[in-house]
């Protein structure tokens, strides 16, 4: 299921969520972001069990192409004594930030001045024991200089607004139609029936008139 939340600050989000299990996790499938912006990549998730972090791994890990033969670079991690830690790599420096919240299940970073090179999948591993599921959310990052306008919704809701007016005055017409026909109808019946009260006037005088 994708949900699609529209152009955020840095770009267009694409919201999916993982099968059914014990463990779900929610990222976005897709981020395009503004080269040289700071990006929010976000990763919650979902468990049966509450979060014990004397027990609790995850890790963030990318790589360029999403196959099995590109090995996935990890840089960042989570440490039982000191927490979210970022691990030093030569693609990411000291640009990558925690800025989740693992008491409400957040695992989100932030990339700092984002780069072309930048471009990838980024993918938010998740284990909270007793759990056995591995949460795996894959996120594809598209770094480029512009982004792409909002989409316009005014001519859509014009169209829209003329096409249900056009409707509401044709379901009118056949209203007023309608009453019209069954008011005609209601006036033949009455002069119907007065012409057949005279008939039976007419015949009921000449039966007096043989008398």
């Amino acid at each position: 299921v994708l949900i699609n939340l529209g152009l955020t600050d840095c770009g267009w989000y694409c919201f999916s969520f993982t099968g059914c299990s014990s463990m779900d996790v929610l990222v976005p499938s897709y981020i395009t972001a503004r080269n040289g912006t700071n990006v929010r990549i976000p990763c919650t998730f979902t468990s049966c069990y509450k979060m014990d972090l004397n027990k609790f791994h995850m890790n963030w890990t990318y790589k360029v192409a999403d196959n099995e033969s590109e090995t996935e670079v990890m840089f960042m991690t989570y440490d039982r004594k000191k927490g979210m830690i970022p691990l030093t790599t030569d693609q990411f420096d000291d640009r990558v930030e925690f800025t989740g919240n693992l008491d409400k299940n957040d695992l989100s970073i932030t990339l700092s001045n984002i780069q072309p090179e930048d471009t990838g999948f980024y993918f938010c591993h998740v284990l909270n024991p007793p759990d056995r599921i591995h949460g795996k959310g894959t996120i594809h990052v598209n770094v480029v200089n512009e982004l792409p306008p909002p989409r316009d919704s005014t001519i859509a809701v014009a169209i829209g607004a003329s096409v249900g007016g056009a409707l509401a005055l044709l379901i009118l017409s056949m209203v007023v139609i309608k009453c019209l026909r069954r008011h005609r109808k209601q006036e033949l019946t009455s002069e119907e029936k007065m012409e057949e009260e005279g008939k039976l006037e007419a015949e009921a005088v000449a039966e007096e008139g043989t008398k």
